[in-house]
């Protein structure tokens, strides 16, 4: 094998999360920048020789390129064998269940989830472990002191290896196997779900439509969907994966999934929409003119979960990241299991789900996801919903709020302030934390703020302490604003506000959420000065 030591030059300008490393393309173009990251991921989890590697990403540019180099410093590397997705492709929720089926070492992971693509856009890469989930922060910690120090990196030189036809290949004495991840991913799919009582669902005069806006789920919604389940082709759009996703921003929100949106809200709307992201990790699910909040979808999930086949026994746990709304707890008190809450980051998820504590799990950034892989999954989530109306036969929106009549209703709602000068976020933040003491039992109008704190957290599974995970405004009646900084973006920074309020009043079920929460969004807006300190008057998105 003729491996090749390259001097290079650390670097150190981000530290990665669970998320991984994020940059626009141009920087991951740069002479040894990739190489030196994959290094420093092969150094950190000390590779055993002959291991086997999980390998793929969602398409995007510059995707096919990374994976070539990739290859072949595995192989520099002592790796054994590397699973590819063919043509490069595979979901986040996919690679995870290929890691967990095949009992790999980990896997690399292409992307940069839901933010743009193409030449001018973002690339990302995270390394996730033999659990099928994001590095724990130790590894991620190593990997970063690592990309400090480092100063040369292995790989080989060899020709391209071929990613568009499912066999196997020779590189340098390590094999590389492009698989069919589809099917695999299909077939988890199927041991969970009732495709027999969907698939007389899709028979019917019922009509649904997805939307893969051009990223990664594409070929696993033609193959589920239409292959498996017998859906006329019409109901997928944007199926083929673009590596600059059709010049859209594949994150699928009522403002992002405009076309679709459009469809459902129109004229012969049909009667069950849905999307997901770039990486196919998110899901947003949408009734005839009729959308459903993520944090309601996690409730509506742990509420029937045991008329779907997978969860049939019933379910050990429900966890929920800080920000998503209280619905699920509600339904978790009513099943006498245990809810957790925890901060934004599915490692933490991931951490109850091998200890056997949770069941069903999610964010209320379009995330949701169980035990059956350790990341979110947004095509997961498609199914259940179709698997319960398959069973119910009644509209999304009857669903919905004959849940609101049993457990009341959590009005909620998420602006996010995009792309905002990063010294004016972070004004907005300490102000708010310098203030909390001369918040608490301020009243505005009917809300009394009762208490003030940024939320920490203590992982009960490895003991770690995460802190400053969010801004906590909590009022005398239960309602709350939460303010975050995200650090999901690549440029700028961004400020989501949660607002929440709880109402147990059927007559204002039907309330439109916006307005429900009018005087809440205002004081928000005046607790934390965002407008006066960002020069912002709008949400970017609103959800």
């Amino acid at each position: 094998m003729n491996v090749q030591t390259i001097t290079s030059q650390a670097f150190s300008d981000q530290k990665p999360g669970t998320s991984g490393l994020r940059k626009k393309v141009a920087v991951f173009q740069q002479p040894h920048y990739l190489e030196n990251f994959v290094q420093s991921i092969f150094d950190s989890i000390r590779v055993p020789q002959g291991a086997t590697l999980t390998l793929g990403g969602d398409g995007r540019y510059y995707n096919r390129e990374a994976i070539q180099t990739i290859l072949k410093m595995a192989a520099a590397n002592g790796f054994g064998r590397v699973l590819v997705g063919q043509a490069g492709i595979l979901s986040t929720p996919a690679a995870s269940c290929v890691i967990r089926k095949y009992k790999t070492f980990g896997g690399i992971i292409l992307s940069a989830s839901h933010n743009p693509g193409g030449v001018d856009g973002d690339f990302g890469i995270k390394y996730n472990t033999e659990n099928g989930g994001p590095a724990p922060e130790k590894i991620t910690e190593a990997i970063f002191e690592k990309s400090k120090t480092i100063q040369n990196y292995k790989i080989i030189d060899a020709p391209d290896v071929a990613l568009d036809v499912i066999g196997e290949t020779d590189l340098a004495g390590m094999k590389v196997q492009v698989i069919d991840a589809v099917a695999d991913y299909a077939e988890l799919m199927e041991s969970l779900f009732d495709f027999n009582a969907i698939k007389d669902l899709l028979s019917s005069d019922f009509r649904m439509k997805f939307d893969a806006m051009h990223a990664v789920t594409g070929p696993y919604a033609q193959e589920i969907f239409i292959n498996r389940l017998g859906a006329p082709s019409e109901s997928i759009m944007n199926c083929i994966p673009l590596p600059d996703f059709g010049g859209g921003h594949p994150d699928p929100n009522l403002t992002y999934a405009h076309e679709l949106v459009e469809i459902i809200y129109g004229e012969h709307a049909p009667d069950f929409g849905a999307a997901s992201d770039g990486d196919g990790d998110r899901n947003m699910i949408l009734g005839k003119g009729f959308f459903v909040t993520p944090s309601d979808s996690l409730a509506l999930i742990a509420a029937n979960a045991k008329m779907v086949k997978g969860y049939a026994k019933g379910i050990a746990g429900v966890a929920r990241s800080m920000p998503t709304s209280g619905a699920v707890d509600m339904v978790a008190k009513s099943l006498d299991i245990p809810c957790f809450e925890t901060p934004t980051g599915w490692k933490f998820f991931g951490n109850l789900m091998d200890a056997d504590q949770v069941t069903l799990c999610g964010e209320e950034s379009f995330g949701t996801g169980s035990s059956h892989v350790r990341e979110k999954d947004g095509l997961w989530a498609v199914l259940f919903w179709l698997n319960i109306l398959a069973i119910k036969r009644q509209s999304v929106e009857q669903i919905v709020k004959r849940h609101w009549l049993q457990f009341g209703r959590n009005v909620y709602s998420r602006h996010d302030y995009e792309d905002l000068p990063l010294e004016a976020a972070n004004g907005v933040v300490e102000h708010l934390r310098n203030n909390f003491s001369e918040l608490v039992g301020k009243s505005f109008g009917r809300y009394t703020i009762q208490t003030c704190d940024d939320f920490s957290y203590t992982d009960s599974i490895d003991g770690s302490v995460s802190t400053k995970q969010g801004l906590r405004v909590l009022f005398t009646d239960g309602s709350r604003i939460v303010f975050r900084l995200s650090g999901t973006g690549t440029s700028g920074a961004t400020i989501r506000i949660y607002l929440e309020a709880f109402e147990p009043d059927t007559n204002k079920h039907d309330l439109d959420a916006q307005i429900a929460l009018a005087e809440m969004i205002q004081i928000a807006l005046q607790i934390s000065e965002l407008k006066q300190r960002t020069g912002r008057d709008t949400p970017t998105v609103i959800t």
